[in-house]
């Protein structure tokens, strides 16, 4: 398991990466831990992103039960959401399309 600080390099590394807008991370239960973004937009972005994955992770089990959701992305002309689960949080990027 990662030490605190090596979790918030890893934060601070994706928040600089260009085109970045914001970073969430949520529990399993899709409350928020961390944010980069203001609170409005967190909570819109955890409860939206947290039933997604959960279907999404049906989806994958239903079409071969010995894999696993690994990361999900979600793109629009605005922007680019990724969404990486974990056992016990989802990290959640927001970004601009046209800076990748």
């Amino acid at each position: 398991m990662a030490s605190q600080n090596e979790v918030d390099d890893m934060i601070k590394r994706i928040q600089a990466a260009k085109g970045v807008q914001g970073l969430i991370i949520i529990d399993s239960e899709g409350i928020p831990i961390r944010t980069s973004m203001d609170n409005e937009t967190t909570l819109h972005y955890a409860a939206l992103i947290s039933q997604l994955t959960v279907h999404a992770k049906r989806v994958v089990r239903e079409l071969d039960p010995s894999q696993e959701l690994e990361q999900l992305r979600l793109r629009s002309y605005k922007h680019e959401i990724i969404v990486a689960p974990e056992s016990k949080y989802i990290m959640i990027v927001v970004q601009v399309p046209e800076a990748l």
